[in-house]
């Protein structure tokens, strides 16, 4: 077992390259700092983000799964409440995005293949806009339409979720969290997510 608390390491220790915590899908860069936590080390690609680690560690290390769905109450366009009640039986990919969000707009197309693919299976996509202005969403839904509930997290649900960065999405199922992503993903790898854990 390693430190509890979060200690820098040395300039002179840090690789030439490694993968940012918080940018993963950006591959090897030049990190600005690391940190050693609980034996392990991570890497900063700048030095804001090293501060923000050092004030909650915990929301920021690879994330402990399966663990339990945190609070969760929202409506959607059609006015259905969303909650952990209403997710059984399903496999439901929770997915927070924002208007002004581009790689969650260009993930879009690919997610709408996906619920396509598997709605038939018990599949279903929450898309959680975390927009602070209501009009800055119902514009965008005048020009895009889902084919799945789209949802507003007018409560800042998504600090209770921990997300740091969109897109952030977290595969639920049984009350649990299965499965995460954050960041741009590929097709192939949420299909591999969902396939292997579609409801029997």
């Amino acid at each position: 077992m390693g430190q509890d608390t979060p200690t820098d390491i040395a300039k002179k220790d840090l690789p030439k390259e490694a993968k940012c915590l918080l940018c993963p899908n950006d591959g090897p860069e030049k990190p600005a700092g690391g940190l050693m936590y609980k034996g392990n080390a991570y890497y900063f690609c700048n030095t804001k983000e090293i501060a923000a680690f050092k004030k909650d560690p915990d929301a920021y290390v690879p994330p402990v799964l399966p663990r339990p769905v945190p609070e969760f109450a929202l409506v959607d366009t059609t006015g259905k409440t969303w909650d952990a009640e209403s997710m059984k039986g399903k496999l439901v990919l929770v997915d927070f995005w924002a208007t002004w969000c581009a790689p969650c707009k260009a993930m879009m197309p690919m997610l709408d293949k996906l619920h396509a693919r598997y709605k038939e299976k018990g599949f279903e996509i929450l898309s959680v806009s975390i927009d602070e202005k209501q009009p800055n969403l119902d514009k965008f839904l005048k020009g895009h339409k889902f084919p799945n509930p789209v949802l507003h997290d007018d409560q800042r649900t998504w600090q209770k979720w921990g997300v740091k960065n969109i897109p952030a999405m977290f595969l639920v199922r049984d009350g649990q969290i299965i499965a995460q992503w954050t960041g741009k993903q590929t097709e192939k790898t949420l299909e591999a997510g969902i396939s292997a854990n579609l409801p029997k």
